[in-house]
């Protein structure tokens, strides 16, 4: 009787030490933790950072140019086009894209730099007539942010395959 009974208790520490060790870590039951609230109302646990916005290039006046300069070269080499959302630069490398946004109403764009420039002022961009209507730049010139664009980040659209 007692082995039976020693084999009966040996064999369920067994099958139960094998349930416990195939139940995953995750299934296991976890304590609950009840955040510490203070005086105010407010939980005193830490909060999660706020998501970091990446600096911008560059922050300052921009201008546009249009009718006066359609048709003529610009820097690239390419005939500008007061009607496609191109932008010209002192320094960026051509063909570099920029989110462009007006500080004044929060709306953005995204041109490629194809020309230098401007030549006027204290001024960091100039843009095509069509990119400053979209930004609805009143007055001819406003305060933008500029942020630079991976070019593998930009769909861009050049026709059907094989043009």
């Amino acid at each position: 009787m007692n082995r039976v009974l020693y084999a009966v208790v040996a064999t369920l520490v067994f099958v139960a030490g094998m349930a416990a060790e195939t139940v995953p870590n995750h299934q296991q039951p976890q304590k609950k933790t009840i955040p510490k609230v203070n005086k105010d109302g407010k939980s005193s646990q830490a909060k999660k950072p706020a998501k970091v916005e990446p600096k911008p290039y560059q922050i300052g006046d921009a201008s546009w140019y249009g009718k006066q300069f359609h048709g003529r070269t610009t820097a690239s080499g390419e005939d500008f086009d007061m009607f496609e959302l191109t932008a010209a630069h002192r320094q960026l490398p051509l063909g570099t894209y920029v989110k462009v946004t007006n500080l004044r109403n929060g709306k953005w764009i995204i041109v490629r730099v194809n020309d230098r420039g401007p030549y006027v002022g204290n001024r960091i961009m100039d843009l095509s007539y069509s990119a400053a209507r979209m930004l609805n730049f009143y007055g001819g010139i406003e305060k933008v942010r500029l942020d630079l664009i991976k070019p593998e980040t930009v769909a861009i659209n050049r026709g059907p395959a094989g043009e």
